[in-house]
């Protein structure tokens, strides 16, 4: 399934609080959706079938709601279709996500719509029929998480990588520990130790994010997001000690729809793949799409049955059942064997601080992922000239990473850093002409045609290169 948001947008402009945008779905997805749009300003309207929980919404955020069928016309009527600029489908059920945008694009044709498909079968067709259906984009977070895994596993020793400029730039999450070479050391001696220029642009401290400056000093239980050229990540890692390893087994607790799309790339890599799924009939389905992967029926959470299916031998644990709660007892103890790397899904994020110190290696978020992708497409319909290229949430949501093309009209064209006026608490944390990519002090500069990569902890929204500047 294609991910051309922005590319798909119409030119049609908006202006904060202009745009009405209808939410199908108060589920996980649709809460974090309401919380993060309705903070931009923009009019939001919820529709779905169950009353307690839109009552949750509206006594939590400052929203529309309406009961009843999102794939009704009646009810699409009621909640403002035809006034509408965006429709957002992301109920349970694919069927009736694109049949609500489908419906909604048939009584208001200018309105662009997404919808959340997750299931395998469609994916192929769906990118094919878009026009039929009326989607604008299709986003689908079971994939996207995969995805996700998969890189974790391919550049082992960072608990969360986002890239940026094509893959030239990454900001990467390290956590400090008590044998950190990094512990105790201040920022302004940190690219000794690297061995090659790095930034510091966030760093998590007992749940607050801090956008420290060279006299920050780095303790023990901080978690650090690092941005650099791609190569000097290969030296920072060798400098710092963390050893990484090639992933040749790999353990997965929970035969979801993300196990599965998991597992398959991971089998066409020639990785060993293990799955322990509890429910019989799943393990069956698994085995007849994923031949080559060794599917045991068994409950992952038994200790007896970690062990004797060799927990301690394999290279990666990945914990994706649909409980929070064993996923993060399995990786504490999958932590307790020894094993190399682990990786554990989380979809509460409401319980980050509360986790935030327990060894269980990467925290994925499907809902997460899947809400930035929606983000970053309102944002291109926001304002298409100058929109965000990509947008990452980092440090647990508490702060931003959006890269920008610079255009002819943006501010600063050619002027050292050290004379641009940014305003407070925004970084620009990377700059990429082309081919060569660079970590910025104050002598760099950018011109049109480069990508400029921003980090930023304000609470305003911000839609094109210019908002960040004074």
């Amino acid at each position: 399934m294609k991910n051309n948001a922005v590319e798909n947008v119409c030119n049609t402009m908006f202006t904060e609080g202009e745009m009405k945008i209808l939410i199908a779905g108060d589920g996980k997805v649709g809460a974090f959706l309401t919380r993060e749009l309705g903070a931009a300003g923009y009019d939001i309207t919820l529709i779905d079938s169950k009353q307690n929980v839109l009552e949750s919404s509206i006594e939590r955020y400052d929203v529309m709601a309406i009961r009843g069928n999102c794939a009704s016309m009646d009810i699409l009527n009621q909640a403002g279709v035809k006034d509408a600029d965006l429709m957002i489908a992301a109920t349970s059920a694919d069927e009736i996500n694109l049949l609500s945008c489908l419906t909604a694009h048939s009584m208001n044709a200018k309105i662009h719509t997404i919808a959340r498909i997750r299931n395998p079968e469609y994916s192929e067709q769906i990118y094919r029929m878009r026009g039929r259906f009326g989607l604008s984009l299709a986003v689908n977070p079971e994939k996207q998480a995969a995805i996700e895994i998969e890189h974790l596993l391919k550049y082992p020793g960072f608990l969360k990588r986002d890239t940026f400029a094509k893959g030239r730039v990454e900001i990467v999450e390290l956590r400090i520990n008590g044998e950190s070479k990094l512990k105790d050391v201040a920022l302004n001696d940190l690219n000794t130790i690297a061995g090659c220029k790095v930034l510091v642009c966030i760093v998590l401290r007992k749940g607050q994010a801090i956008a420290p400056d060279g006299n920050f000093t780095l303790r023990e239980g901080d978690r650090i997001f690092v941005t650099a050229p791609t190569d000097n990540m290969t030296i920072l890692l060798k400098n710092l000690g963390i050893i990484t390893h090639k992933v040749r087994r790999v353990m997965i607790c929970g035969g979801g729809r993300i196990t599965f799309y998991l597992a398959h790339q991971l089998l066409r890599n020639g990785i060993k793949v293990q799955i322990i799924e509890q429910n019989y009939e799943r393990c069956l389905e698994l085995t007849a799409k994923l031949p080559a992967a060794c599917v045991v029926h068994g409950d992952a959470s038994s200790q007896i049955l970690l062990e004797s299916e060799g927990i301690e031998e394999c290279d990666a644990l990945i914990t994706m059942t649909g409980m929070d709660e064993q996923n993060i007892i399995i990786s504490l103890y999958g932590n307790s064997c020894g094993v190399p790397q682990m990786i554990t899904k989380i979809a509460h994020l409401e319980h980050a601080q509360i986790i935030e110190n327990l060894p269980l290696g990467s925290i994925i978020s499907p809902k997460e992922l899947c809400t930035n992708a929606i983000v970053r497409y309102v944002r291109a319909m926001h304002n298409q000239t100058g929109a965000a290229i990509t947008v990452h949430g980092i440090a647990d949501g508490h702060a931003e990473a959006l890269e920008f093309l610079v255009e002819p009209t943006t501010r600063y064209c050619g002027v050292p850093l050290k004379d641009v006026q940014v305003k407070r608490n925004v970084l620009i944390a990377g700059i990429s002409h082309k081919a060569r990519t660079e970590v910025p002090d104050g002598e760099s500069c950018f011109d049109a045609g480069d990508t400029v990569i921003v980090v930023s902890t304000r609470e305003e929204v911000i839609y094109q290169l210019n908002d960040i500047f004074e």
